[in-house]
This record gives C-alpha cells, structure tokens and sequence, in this order.
C-alpha cells in the first residue's frame, strides 16, 4: 500500500513513500521521443503525467506505480489465490508503505478476509496513532513489526522521525496480541554496532507477545528504483552485511532467549 511516514535511508520501496500514484521512468528504455511531458514537481524526482503520456510512450519507459481498488474488488481478487493460501497455511499480508496511513481501506478489507476465514499480516512500521495499531492488529492473525534503531536521534536521522511512538506502540501492542514478529534490517554504518543490537534485544526480551525476531541484512534491490524516481540514494556503495556478522548479531538476541532468524530463516 502506497503512502509511508518514515522516509528510510536503505527504502527498498520509494515508490511507496507518497501516498498517490505516481509515474516512473524506465531509462534504460526511454527513446528521448518527447511525447511526454519532463516537468518535476518541486522537491520529488516524479514528473507531472498524465494515463495519456502513459499510453503514448512507444517502449513501455514509462510506467505507473501505483492505482486505488475497492476492498471488496481486491478481496475478490486475492481469493483467486486461496488454494495456495490452504495449501501453504500463509494467507495475505499488508505491507508498504505503511498500510496505516489508509485506516478505512485496510479495516474493510481485514474484515472481508477474516469472515472469509483467511491468516492475514499486518507488516508496520509502528509509527501511527495506537488507536488504528490496535484497530488493525486486533483484525489480523500475525503482525510484522518493524524495529530499526533503539536511540531516537539516530533514528530521526536515519528515517526522518522519532521512534517514541515506535517504541510504546510496541509495548502496548505486546500487552494485547500474542503474535507478534520483529523484523530488524541490518544496515552496516547506520544500525548494526553491537550497543544497538543488544539495547535491541534488550527491550524485546521484556516483551511478553513476541514470538521471533528477524534479522533482515542490507540489500541494494531499492537502489536503482531510486534512480527511476529521479531520487538521490545516499547509500550508493554500501555492501551487504557479512554471514559472520549476522551470525553475530543472531547470537546477540538468542542471547536473550529469542527466537532468531537470519532472512526469516533460522
């Protein structure tokens, strides 16, 4: 779902950061055949198109990110899956962006597919009034929490915000679900010092409805989408974070007594 409030130096998915759909351009594939418009928007790399530049470009450079449904069309849509659902025992998952930010869509739509009797994700960041985090975890199966840096100012310059409203959502959150996964992305440079990590599992091993802990390493599949946007990636460079270090890190949480993955894999 489009639409985020943090704004992640390591984003994999910038195009969801605005909350309305927007146009990206392919250069690999663009001819440069001026049948549409190049003027930006101040501030953001999106260029000001229309459908009709959308369908005028002759070798598919230009695409649309992004397009709004109606809960029930997208639940009908979603059950043409539904024996991959029974088979696998998943279910459907919303992510983002942040599926928060579109409280009416996202509670019709719990619902519709709960009386359907489908296992639904919600995968958040947690920063959201505590009153729409606990509107739509009370309607899902599993929820997927996201949890980055323990100290607020580096959090505030590593995704644009505090993460107070992070942090105590997480705790009253624990108070009333009983399955909650954490997903920690390990940035080299930004999050992965050992004082992080271990303030880290430090504050999750007190919490009583936290199931696992996923160690997420660093992956550099956002950066050319950055590019597309007409967006700077001030990462450009970073490698991905070492097996041996992630193996450290792990150590550090089931230190704790936390279940851990590395991937999502143990």
């Amino acid at each position: 779902m489009k639409g985020c409030p943090l704004s992640c130096l390591w984003c994999h998915n910038p195009e969801s950061r605005m909350p309305l759909a927007e146009f990206v351009r392919m250069e690999n594939r663009c001819m440069a055949c001026g049948l549409c418009s190049e003027e930006e928007l101040a501030g953001h790399g999106t260029r000001v198109l229309t459908d009709m530049d959308l369908e005028a470009c002759p070798t598919g450079a230009l695409q649309k990110a992004g397009h709004e449904m109606e809960p029930a069309a997208l639940v009908k849509l979603l059950l043409k899956d539904r024996i991959f659902f029974d088979e696998s025992g998943g279910g459907v998952t919303f992510s983002g962006g942040e599926p928060l930010l579109q409280m009416l869509f996202l509670i019709k739509t719990l619902e519709l597919l709960r009386d359907e009797g489908v296992h639904t994700a919600l995968d958040t960041c947690g920063f959201a009034p505590w009153k729409d985090l606990q509107e739509a975890a009370q309607r899902s199966t599993l929820v997927l929490y996201d949890l980055k840096l323990m100290d607020e100012d580096r959090h505030r310059a590593a995704t644009g915000q505090s993460n107070r409203i992070i942090l105590d959502n997480l705790k009253a959150l624990s108070e009333m679900h009983t399955e909650i996964r954490i997903r920690v992305p390990v940035i080299p440079s930004i999050n992965d010092d050992d004082d992080n990590m271990e303030a880290t599992a430090r504050f999750l091993s007190s919490l009583a409805g936290v199931r696992q802990v996923d160690l997420l390493p660093y992956h550099r599949i956002g950066e050319p989408k950055f590019a597309r946007m007409g967006m700077t990636y001030t990462l450009a460079g970073l490698q991905a974070p070492t097996q041996q270090r992630l193996d450290s890190l792990a150590a550090i949480f089931r230190g704790r007594g936390l279940v851990t993955t590395i991937g999502g894999r143990s």
